[in-house]
């Protein structure tokens, strides 16, 4: 709840207690609330071991493992794609496919690496089967899990990965192709000072090399902005 939610809401208890009482004005104190702060107590180990123990959506009967995600806390990047793959379900580590091997090929080359200043994780953390597109119902039975993370993590930028990640955090009723979302910067609702980047999925640039160009464009962009963003 925010600070002017409860003064809001102070104010209504202090108004009816008025009518409730001799029906005369009463003077009014001078509040000074403050914001409450999403995810407060949570630890990443905590949420990690909430998704292991989670059974919220049909994933869960049918996973070899959660895949809460890896990386380095206080990100310069959180990398976010739609969910564990095959190679992910059995390791329960993200990204450790021929598509992730590429995705640690991209981040290293503009200085970021999933050991140093990355956290990589995913909107749905079980395997959807046959690597089918994540539901909108499953992303939104995780959805908790990632925001919480969110503010664990306190990345300084969002990387979003592939169509389906991007339109499913962007909350796009209808959905829209990277093309028309990569090269500028979203806001993510339950992060709104955090820049969040869209682009290809490394499993499209595995299939089509044309990609490779664009999506290298929008690395550089990413790069640029971080550099903005540490110089101040």
């Amino acid at each position: 709840m925010t600070s002017e939610q409860k003064t809001a809401l102070a104010g209504f208890l202090d108004t009816a207690g008025d009518y409730l009482g001799d029906g005369y004005r009463r003077p009014r104190e001078n509040y000074a609330f403050t914001d409450d702060t999403v995810g407060t107590g949570d630890t990443l180990e905590e949420v990690a071991a909430e998704i292991c123990a989670c059974r919220s959506c049909p994933l869960g009967a049918g996973r070899t493992n959660a895949v809460p995600g890896e990386g380095v806390k206080n990100p310069l990047v959180l990398v976010i794609g739609e969910g564990p793959g095959q190679d992910e379900d059995q390791t329960g580590r993200p990204f450790v496919g021929r598509a992730g091997q590429l995705l640690d090929k991209m981040l290293s080359a503009i200085g970021l690496n999933r050991q140093e200043n990355c956290f990589i994780a995913n909107v749905v953390k079980c395997r959807p089967p046959e690597n089918r597109d994540p539901a909108p119902a499953e992303a939104e039975a995780c959805r908790p899990f990632l925001n919480r993370q969110i503010a664990c993590l306190r990345p300084r930028m969002i990387l979003c990965v592939g169509k389906v990640a991007s339109n499913l955090l962007l909350g796009n009723t209808e959905w829209v192709t990277i093309g028309s979302l990569r090269g500028r910067f979203f806001e993510y609702p339950a992060a709104p000072a955090v820049p969040l980047l869209a682009t290809y999925h490394p499993s499209a640039l595995l299939r089509n090399e044309d990609l490779k160009r664009p999506a290298w464009e929008d690395l550089k962009l990413l790069r640029s902005k971080l550099e903005e963003l540490t110089s101040t």
